[in-house]
């Protein structure tokens, strides 16, 4: 069990008392395992800090404007890529099914692409199959930081330590094209209102969008024969 995704997947789901109560091991979990250090462990004693500290209702609305109604940080990883096409769909099922393969039953109301859920799964793999995953989704994790940064916020921290564990960089053209899709105010509700409309499902070559998913891809290459791939 590696205990500091267990902590990153609790510092990005919705604040509760319990969650503050869990301050000093969470700490003392990042400490024992020392897999992240340096700055980007400041930022997340800055960030368990200010969970720990905040008026909670303050905190629970602070997570929501940020998190459920702004799309362009949704914890929703697929979100970022396909949006509402078909190969969405295809991506949770496959996404599911390594969970499933590997021990993890998910209930009926759980998107598997959640981040918090995902960073759970990753917590009981091997260290380097973590990284590798990571790794994957890089590009996902880097568009979130960003838009964090610009908002001065301290969840921030959460996506520049899992960009740090990533076993690769980030593709900087991949975190361009999710950039490219705009970030709207959380204040503008109009704004808000247009980035949530309905997105037509798309068929056919065309249906990711020419963006890309490496995750994916290797999730569909793992469900090949092995005489199938290359």
């Amino acid at each position: 069990m590696i205990r500091t995704f267990k902590v990153l997947s609790a510092l990005v789901t919705y604040p509760s008392e319990e969650l503050q109560a869990a301050a000093r091991a969470m700490r003392a979990a990042l400490s024992d395992e020392g897999i992240v250090s340096g700055d980007a462990r400041h930022r997340l004693d800055l960030l368990i800090d200010d969970i720990a500290s905040g008026d909670l209702l303050d905190l629970q609305e602070r997570y929501v404007d940020l998190f459920d109604r702004n799309r362009s940080l949704s914890l929703h990883l697929f979100e970022h890529v396909h949006g509402e096409s078909r190969d969405r769909g295809q991506a949770m099922v496959d996404l599911q099914a390594l969970y499933e393969k590997n021990g993890l039953t998910i209930g009926a109301t759980e998107l598997p692409d959640f981040v918090p859920l995902f960073l759970e799964f990753l917590a009981t793999r091997p260290l380097a199959e973590a990284r590798e995953l990571v790794g994957q989704t890089a590009h996902i994790l880097s568009a979130l930081a960003e838009r964090l940064a610009r908002r001065d916020c301290a969840y921030e921290a959460v996506f520049r330590a899992l960009v740090g564990l990533a076993d690769a960089g980030a593709d900087e053209a991949a975190v361009a094209a999710i950039m490219a899709e705009g970030d709207a105010d959380p204040a503008d509700l109009v704004a808000l209102d247009a980035e949530w409309e309905e997105e037509p499902v798309t068929f056919g070559p065309q249906a990711t969008g020419g963006c890309k998913d490496d995750l994916i891809a290797r999730l569909r290459a793992a469900k090949r024969p092995a005489a199938a791939r290359t």
